[in-house]
């Protein structure tokens, strides 16, 4: 039934029953138990039911949620910033330990990294750099990486902090987009500098942080460290911005294209940071392990941003190493590790050590986690609390599976569920063309039904603006309007999440990753998550691919098997047990490695463009015999076979 329909029949209903009294004259204590059996009997128990399973979830939340709003209401309107609010951590416990770098084992107290971040802002502000301007920050993570953009934005810079990963054209890019007046780099990536020396604006200064060789950097290049060095520790001239200004930008890795930068400002760093820290009851006597990149929301707000705000020491590692993860964890007493993406499924895949039932952590933080390894991964490894949350770095939707739900990223309430205004819409999975109904407002999902996660946008409101790129076609892209009432707009998350019948939320897939064959809609998520098991935790990309004649997309896997060991037979007949017909892979693609991004996203781009093509594709390639569900090689004559619609698949 319908909302507005059933609270009508409840008005209709309270009415009858009080003009019902006045006409007996029956007292009020007899009415009320009337009105309670006749709404429960009605249907209305399955909602009460819902109110009691979550009424003690929802409140402490929005609790939570309450007191973060005051508290950033304070900041804007008292315009304080990032720098300010780490300038009271560093006052409270100024010789406690702040960051401790893995690579060198080197830690800074937060006097240290205060006075480090002074002497990086005193040094900029003497070289004429003012509030608004821009500079690149190109290096891998450590400790120092902190200290400069910390240092930048004491006096108002805006640091573009640029994947470490990017070369040539994406760097150029980068570095041009954000209109940065300097770029930093780290020295283990002067190469990268040279590649683009020659096409970068003249006017942009260039300096170099680490292991110094003249004769191998950019000309004009200048030695940072000992510059910086030498700039006084004091605090530098206040900034004039407020906390609803940039702080600094973060590219989108995403898998096709160039990056995009997305707007950080101070408002939205320490929301997403405080809400992590509130949600999850973390302490400020945790120990976080951050191993993932500072160029990142992840590694740089979620993580960093419990050191900065909350007072938490951090240790940061330059690149996750699996192997080495859980003696990392043992070594620094960690209490908190981070996780993104298939990392979990990594940690899974190593052999059993010592180290990983010796630690102390008792949390895990990320997102990415998927349901299929989720109880293996918290049984083989010992932690008590998944802290599985949802949202990208410029999303105004973000959501948090702060009690432990098992599978689920988050949830809102079903109680009041305009409160906090994100929904699940209705789409079309092949396109994520919005679904609208006769009204031209889009449709919302019921509990079970697969949508969109949209979140409305309020600019007046700190905690649903969008702040957005810098590209405006971009913004652009992820931007509807008349999607919950006329003349509003929403943010677009590009993924497909379902939602319980208590609000509890579960990633299904992202954008382009759910195809349909055999009148079907298939989930590459899923299919990938149960392939990997069955084939013992290795990488395995699914994707859908076009096949002449037929409707829809045909699945395609491409495994990662370098030594060619994998025994297709019986993996066929594992496969049989776990997927449906419509589910299992139609062409295997057998390759030496998959290529990823930074955050550990598959890319499948070019597998998709490649496809099953045997003029195009070098590795092994099987197709899946249907009579005999098994996996024969793919030979040219059935290649043509299947282009001309004679093969059945």
């Amino acid at each position: 039934m319908k909302p507005k329909v059933k609270m009508l029949r409840m008005v209709a209903l309270l009415l009858f029953f009080i003009i019902f009294r006045l006409a007996l004259g029956l007292p009020w204590l007899q009415v009320i138990p009337a009105l309670l059996i006749f709404y429960l009997g009605s249907g209305g128990w399955q909602f009460l039911r819902v109110v009691i399973k979550t009424f003690p979830r929802d409140l402490s939340t929005g609790l939570m949620v309450m007191w973060t709003r005051t508290r950033i209401w304070w900041y804007v309107k008292q315009k304080y910033t990032i720098p300010k609010l780490f300038q009271q951590t560093a006052q409270r416990h100024p010789e406690k330990v702040a960051l401790i770098f893995q690579g060198t084992d080197e830690s800074w107290t937060f006097r240290e990294l205060d006075e480090y971040s002074n002497q990086v802002a005193n040094f900029l502000y003497g070289q004429g750099f003012r509030s608004g301007d821009v500079v690149t920050l190109f290096m891998e993570s450590c400790h120092r990486f902190v200290g400069l953009w910390l240092g930048m934005a004491k006096i108002g810079v805006e640091a573009a902090l640029v994947n470490s990963h990017v070369r040539k054209e994406s760097l150029l890019h980068c570095i041009s987009i954000s209109q940065s007046k300097a770029a930093v780099f780290g020295s283990e990536l002067t190469e990268a500098m040279q590649e683009v020396q020659s096409s970068l604006a003249t006017s942009l200064l260039l300096f170099c942080s680490g292991d110094w060789k003249e004769d191998c950097v950019p000309p004009g290049t200048k030695h940072l460290d000992p510059l910086v060095e030498k700039a006084p520790r004091d605090p530098p001239p206040p900034s004039p911005k407020g906390f609803l200004d940039k702080l600094f930008y973060i590219y989108t890795s995403g898998t096709t294209g160039l990056p995009k930068a997305a707007i950080i400002v101070h408002c939205r760093y320490f929301r997403m940071a405080t809400l992590v820290f509130n949600g999850f009851r973390m302490r400020p006597d945790d120990v976080v392990y951050d191993c993932l990149p500072l160029y990142h929301a992840a590694g740089n707000i979620v993580g960093v941003g419990q050191c900065l705000l909350h007072g938490m020491t951090v240790v940061i590692r330059k690149k996750f190493s699996a192997s080495n993860f859980w003696d990392d964890c043992v070594k620094y007493n960690c209490t908190i590790i981070q996780y993104i993406g298939e990392i979990c499924r990594y940690l899974l895949n190593q052999p059993s050590q010592d180290a990983e039932r010796k630690h102390q952590v008792r949390m895990a933080l990320g997102n990415g986690l998927r349901a299929s390894i989720w109880k293996e991964f918290t049984l083989r490894f010992g932690i008590p609390q998944i802290a599985e949350f949802y949202g990208a770095t410029e999303c105004n939707c973000s959501v948090g599976n702060f009690d432990n739900k098992f599978g689920a990223c988050g949830f809102n309430s079903r109680i009041a569920p305009n409160i906090y205004p994100i929904n699940l819409v209705r789409v079309n999975e092949d396109t994520m063309e919005l679904i609208r109904g006769p009204d031209g407002l889009c449709i919302r999902c019921k509990p079970g039904e697969p949508g969109q996660l949209v979140g409305r946008i309020i600019q007046s409101d700190p905690l649903q603006r969008f702040d957005g790129y810098l590209n405006n076609e971009a913004n652009n892209k992820k931007i509807a309007h008349n999607v919950f009432t006329h003349g509003d707009s929403a943010y677009l998350t590009g993924d497909v999440l379902v939602m319980d019948e208590y609000g509890y939320m579960f990633f299904r897939d992202r954008t382009g990753d759910t195809f349909r064959w055999k009148g079907e809609n298939v989930s590459t998520t899923e299919v990938e998550g149960t392939l990997s098991r069955i084939l013992s935790m290795t990488d395995v990309v699914v994707y859908g691919v076009e096949v002449p004649g037929t409707e829809g997309k045909a699945g395609m896997a491409s495994i990662v098997d370098p030594t060619h060991s994998y025994d297709l037979v019986a993996f066929a007949e594992e496969m049989k047990k776990e997927l449906p017909a419509y589910a299992r892979p139609v062409f295997l693609r057998l390759l030496l490695e998959v290529h990823k991004t930074s955050t550990f996203k598959f890319q499948k781009t070019e597998l998709r463009k490649e496809g099953y093509n045997i003029n195009l594709v070098k590795d092994q390639l099987y197709y899946l015999e249907p009579r005999q569900c098994r996996y024969l090689p793919l030979t040219e004559e059935v290649y043509k076979r299947i282009q001309l619609g004679l093969e059945k698949l």
